[in-house]
């Protein structure tokens, strides 16, 4: 625009030429200036550049395949380092305008955030919260193992004394304490991930289906989205 108003400017019609070819002529110009002020490459690096591509297209012509580096290097009667340099340099001089970056595709997607948004947020907590009542609804002894495992990192050997079974018997405890836990989180957050009962009259189905219900409503909404002391306790040693 600013060629475009300096050629209206400076048009002679006296002259003979027509302005449109004038005025091509002086934005054509104008542009080229603009590209190489904001080119940080020198223009000797450009010409190197531009020798060595055309040194390069021709080797690959004649010999029917990418010539290395050396056999450039050779036609072009310097050293190994120099091309190499050339590249180097030629990077070196690319600038990201993060302007544009952000205009076309927004900041938030080029710029890293470490901060949590409030949604993300209440969802974290929502899913702690479901967490925490899903501990504290599991049948007693389950119960003990998972707290002792997992918040007092007491040995399995204390536990199988405590709970008068076998060490053995406390791993199974805990597995299948975890796998309730699952199942009772995904009941709440992902119904889909639940496995369905083959038999959903059966005692096994009922009782399972109890827990959830007991995990559903052992607290309120309003408590769940409110963090309560410890669920950072919950969060930093959850088992995975």
């Amino acid at each position: 625009m600013a060629a475009l108003a300096a050629a209206a400017r400076s048009f002679d019609p006296s002259l003979g030429v027509p302005f449109g070819r004038y005025a091509v002529r002086r934005i054509r110009g104008a542009l080229l200036d603009e590209l190489r002020s904001a080119d940080w490459a020198t223009r000797s690096l450009r010409s190197k550049v531009r020798r060595r591509d055309a040194v390069h297209d021709e080797l690959a012509a004649s010999l029917g395949r990418r010539p290395s580096v050396a056999e450039v290097a050779a036609a072009l009667g310097v050293a190994v380092a120099e091309v190499e340099r050339l590249d180097a340099d030629l990077h070196s001089s690319v600038v990201l305008r993060l302007d544009v970056i952000t205009d076309s595709v927004g900041a938030d997607s080029v710029l890293p955030s470490t901060s949590a948004t409030p949604e993300a947020t209440l969802l974290a907590r929502e899913r702690r919260a479901y967490l925490r009542d899903a501990i504290e609804v599991l049948p007693e002894r389950l119960r003990v193992v998972v707290r002792g495992c997992f918040f007092e990192d007491r040995p399995m050997r204390e536990l199988a004394a405590e709970l008068g079974v076998t060490e053995s018997r406390i791993s199974q405890m805990r597995a299948e304490a975890l796998k309730m836990l699952r199942d009772g989180l995904n009941a709440q957050l992902a119904p889909e991930l639940v496995p369905v009962p083959a038999n959903a009259a059966g005692a096994v189905a009922r009782r399972k289906a109890a827990y959830y219900a007991q995990v559903a409503t052992h607290s309120t909404y309003r408590d769940r989205l409110t963090l309560a002391p410890g669920d950072e306790d919950i969060d930093r040693q959850t088992p995975a």
